[in-house]
């Protein structure tokens, strides 16, 4: 008979965990799969910032380039100022040049 009661006394205290398991799991369920979605939104939310650094990098890429001609832009105002300086100052030279050999010229002239 104590046989009897202690088994009994088992059984009643495993199902009473068996129910206690049982509400605790069913708790967890909704949390569980909370969890599930939070992780395919965190996929998600890694692809598309996957997609927004590839373009940031083509923008990027991109701005590189308009730097470079916009520089080259601004430059370009400068090369002409240098080639006109170039072309006054061959013109300059050329004309004392010009001067010198007509004068050493005249003088040659004016000697004979």
């Amino acid at each position: 008979m104590e046989v009897a009661l202690n088994t009994e006394h088992r059984l009643t205290e495993v199902e009473q965990r068996s129910k206690s398991n049982s509400h605790r799991i069913d708790k967890l369920e909704p949390i569980v799969e909370e969890i599930n979605t939070i992780s395919k939104t965190m996929v998600q939310l890694v692809q598309e910032v996957k997609h927004t650094n590839e373009a940031v990098s083509t923008i990027d890429k991109k701005v590189e380039r308009m730097d470079s001609r916009v520089d080259e832009m601004e430059k370009a105002p400068a090369k002409k100022w240098d080639k006109i300086q170039d072309k006054l100052l061959n013109l300059v030279l050329g004309a004392m040049v010009g001067f010198l050999m007509t004068g050493l010229i005249w003088a040659a002239v004016q000697a004979f």
